[in-house]
């Protein structure tokens, strides 16, 4: 009986990832249909010019610059893993963060809590000990975000309808999420109001706990830090990108479009943003004056070699983390 219920994951993951690839594959093609249709209404002969503007030297800066970003990044996972008192491991929490990058597309990016999967197979952690890290993780992207859109709105020389709106949720969402307290209280009035599963309630009083711990050991500061340099990294590359396609966009009014164009494509829901950012995008630089051919290239480029590029290094490492992690648990279990 343990064996069948242990082979039963085994059977049923092939059937996720296959219906994962499906979503995400057609979410691909669906963007691709609408940026193609705005094409052909523009002239594919004008867009198809504008991307040819671009050198493989140029793409190669784009793709740097969002490496840029994903490193920063891991270096605030890895700060966060050492301040939540997890061991620390700055090669490992790297490859955690790189790999779960895969799953950007997933909705509300949900599927990269597979790095917590990792995690916990290779220190032996409990998940009240290490599900903090995910929810602190992105409420720093969150506040770096907002940092950057509200100093982009202030020093930009175009404003942008609705960015102070988008700013403020993406705070008080962060804030929300990062309450211990206020976590704490809603797992005990959820407790007492269904009075079931006092395990589940349990574990989320102690990811509240170690939440307040996290709040108050002072790195909220550098992990924000971390997060408006990388995020800066990909409006500046979003900067280069207009330039070359021969845009007078300053660099403030571009890193406004594409950081809110980022969060409003968030905001909808949809897996990595697919749709909603390219819309937004797209509308935003035509607003700036910018013909359509250019919005249209701009867009389908900027999003190739962040959000795209994102899925292609973590598919990438993917595979090594997984191999990794299964490796010491099974190295655990013969303990």
């Amino acid at each position: 009986m343990m064996t069948n219920r242990a082979s039963a994951p085994a059977r049923t993951a092939p059937l996720h990832r296959a219906r994962d690839t499906a979503l995400m594959a057609g979410l691909l093609l669906l963007v691709v249909a609408g940026l193609g249709a705005l094409a052909a209404a523009t002239g594919w002969a004008e867009t198809r010019a504008q991307m040819m503007r671009l050198g493989l030297a140029q793409i190669g800066v784009l793709l740097a610059l969002s490496l840029v970003n994903y490193l920063m990044r891991g270096l605030r996972w890895h700060l966060f893993a050492r301040r939540l008192g997890l061991p620390a491991n700055l090669w490992r929490d790297l490859r955690h963060f790189l790999g779960g990058l895969v799953m950007s597309v997933t909705p509300g990016r949900v599927g990269e809590m597979v790095r917590i999967r990792w995690l916990r197979r290779e220190t032996g952690m409990p998940l009240e000990r290490c599900a903090p890290l995910f929810l602190m993780d992105r409420a720093a992207d969150l506040v770096a975000m907002a940092v950057i859109l509200a100093a982009a709105i202030a020093l930009s020389t175009s404003g942008i309808a609705g960015a102070a709106p988008v700013a403020a949720i993406a705070f008080a969402t962060a804030i929300l999420a990062t309450r211990a307290r206020l976590l704490g209280a809603l797992a005990t009035l959820a407790y007492r109001t269904l009075g079931r599963w006092p395990r589940l309630f349990g574990r989320l009083r102690g990811i509240a706990r170690m939440l307040g711990q996290a709040g108050r050991s002072g790195a909220i500061a550098g992990a924000v830090a971390l997060g408006v340099a990388g995020w800066l990294a990909e409006g500046y590359a979003f900067y280069l990108l207009l330039a070359w396609l021969g845009a007078e966009t300053g660099f403030w009014t571009a890193t406004a479009i594409f950081v809110f164009a980022t969060l409003a494509g968030g905001l909808t829901g949809a897996p990595g943003g697919l749709g909603g950012a390219e819309a937004a995008m797209i509308a935003l630089l035509t607003l700036e004056g910018l013909p359509p051919e250019t919005s249209i290239a701009a867009t389908a480029i900027i999003r190739v070699t962040t959000l795209w590029f994102a899925i292609a290094v973590g598919a990438a490492v993917f595979p090594f983390a997984e191999r990794l992690a299964g490796r010491t648990r099974h190295a655990m279990e013969d303990l």
